[in-house]
């Protein structure tokens, strides 16, 4: 259930990082976020949530919560996958297994709003990346996607 940016402000502590793990599952994250408490703005949350690096293996971890573009959506993930047709579906479970066989974990993307094709050729087109690079572009990804769900978690 969302809350709004006064109630995020002054709910508990727990129940502000269970909304923020919901978002993204990196206690460090969720812990800075819920910090920099309260917020003067929806502005100033995003601008904290969005500045934390994440180190590699909290890029691993949170990887390991997320389904493959194409795939049994979660509840989240549904509508941010909404772009992936089941044509796309099918050219994706090819390209992730190649993908995952050269970087060793799944392929991540901020998908709302792109289609089903920008994803596959961002797909191929990072398939050049060397496996640290990679891995610091999906770390960015994961922020953009609980960016995304933060939005909604969080509103004015």
């Amino acid at each position: 259930m969302p809350l709004d940016l006064a109630g995020f402000n002054t709910t508990p502590v727990d129940q502000a990082a269970t909304l923020l793990t919901g978002c993204l599952e990196v206690p460090r994250w969720v812990d800075t976020v819920v910090d920099g408490r309260p917020y003067p703005s929806l502005a100033a949350l995003r601008a904290v949530a969005a500045e934390i690096t994440l180190t590699p293996e909290e890029i691993r971890r949170a990887m390991a919560a997320h389904p493959r573009i194409g795939e049994r959506p979660t509840a989240l993930s549904r509508s941010e996958q909404s772009g992936v047709d089941s044509a796309a579906a099918d050219r994706f479970r090819t390209a992730n297994a190649e993908y995952e066989q050269r970087f060793g974990h799944v392929f991540l993307i901020r998908a709302a709003g792109r289609s089903g094709e920008e994803m596959l050729a961002a797909l191929r087109e990072r398939m050049r990346n060397d496996p640290e690079t990679e891995l610091a572009v999906a770390g960015r990804e994961l922020v953009e996607i609980a960016l995304l769900r933060l939005e909604k978690a969080v509103t004015a």
